[in-house]
């Protein structure tokens, strides 16, 4: 059946005219870097997002680092991090020579456990980095007061999350990635809204952080050879700021598209025992980036092969915690007992807006063969 993780050739082909049109008015225009159509998606953006700026950069990692250096932490701060998230959340930490402090996720939404934060704020903490894991914000309400007790900033990482929503106890609702001071997202090729290659952006409603992510972006620089700061050269090109003016505007049927498909594997699925689905928590719109399933830790990685011999593709998001990694790990390292189940119980079946129904069936059938087994 030929069977995808994810899709993007069909993608292209539904959107293939605009997508085509768009790439040449750059093409024709010949500005590649910066220019109207990057200004245009930044402009766009903070529409959709509601959010009062954007600033467009080369890719999800850069946009945290970004982030972080424009908050201006001293060398030797901590920063609160969940570490069942992809290695990038931590490493921009470091690379500033700030501490990533790792904190336990909930076994259900997968993202930072509220409780087991405070039991980790210390004099040095200055900041609390929530990552909206698979498509699904953490409990930012909570997060957000618990900063605010402690004078702490909040940073998103909101790559798997774009188009998300939240609400609030008092019936407001924000975009994913504007509830704290400063959001991040990826638009990496995968991602719910992805370019052709690399791209990210930052979100802010704060002018100061959005002026000074603006200029550390490219080369600390407050207009040509006039640099206010120390930056990096991270922009986004034109071509891939095309392709994602055009997917922008179907971004939220893509995503509605997504959650139909969990549905469906929902019904397929409820009745294995061994299997439990996505939970969806009350505050956080779920646009499934992936759609992660729970099975036990004995039978995992066999599932994956047995589904990997019927040519249906899996992944393992993420096999190995942060803190348990080479890079990152310390003698007398946490331990965070969540986070090490997850990792050796977590599996993402396929998932995107062009995935039939009968590759479902046929995904689901073959999950209940292996475990009837």
């Amino acid at each position: 059946m030929n069977i995808k993780m994810v899709d993007l050739g069909s993608q292209y082909n539904r959107l293939k005219t605009e997508i085509d049109g768009a790439i040449q008015s750059v093409i024709d225009s010949q500005q590649f870097i910066g220019g109207k159509t990057v200004s245009e998606l930044a402009s766009n953006l903070e529409v959709y997002n509601k959010v009062k700026y954007v600033i467009p950069c080369g890719n999800g990692t850069d946009a945290l680092q970004i982030a972080l250096m424009a908050l201006d932490f001293k060398p030797g701060s901590e920063v609160i991090v969940p570490s069942f998230t992809f290695v990038a959340t931590a490493e921009t930490i470091a690379l500033l020579g700030l501490t990533p402090v790792f904190v336990d996720v909930d076994p259900d939404s997968f993202t930072i456990d509220i409780n087991k934060i405070k039991a980790k704020i210390s004099t040095k903490t200055v900041a609390i980095l929530p990552v909206h894991l698979y498509g699904q914000n953490a409990d930012m309400q909570a997060i957000i007061q618990l900063a605010k007790e402690y004078n702490l900033k909040v940073i998103e990482d909101a790559a798997q999350s774009i188009g998300s929503d939240y609400f609030f106890e008092d019936g407001r609702k924000l975009k994913s990635g504007t509830i704290g001071h400063i959001g991040t997202t990826s638009f990496f090729p995968s991602k719910n809204l992805g370019a052709y290659g690399d791209g990210g952006a930052i979100f802010t409603n704060d002018e100061n952080l959005a002026l000074a992510c603006k200029q550390i972006a490219n080369h600390g620089q407050s207009k040509k050879y006039f640099s206010n700061r120390v930056g990096i050269n991270s922009r986004l090109d034109a071509l891939q700021a095309a392709i994602l003016g055009v997917k922008l505007k179907y971004l939220d049927e893509f995503n509605k598209q997504r959650k139909q498909k969990a549905e469906v594997y929902d019904n397929l699925l409820k009745h294995i025992e061994e299997v439990t689905l996505p939970k969806r928590v009350g505050y956080s719109e779920h646009v499934f980036h992936q759609y992660t399933i729970k099975v036990p830790k004995a039978k995992r990685n066999d599932l994956k092969e047995f589904l990997l011999q019927k040519e249906v593709p899996t992944m393992i998001y993420y096999p190995v915690p942060i803190h348990q990694q080479a890079a990152y790990f310390k003698e007398d390292s946490i331990d965070l007992k969540i986070t090490e189940s997850l990792s050796q119980s977590v599996i993402s079946l396929p998932i995107h807006p062009d995935l039939p129904e009968t590759h479902q069936k046929l995904i689901c059938n073959l999950i209940s063969d292996f475990f009837s087994k």
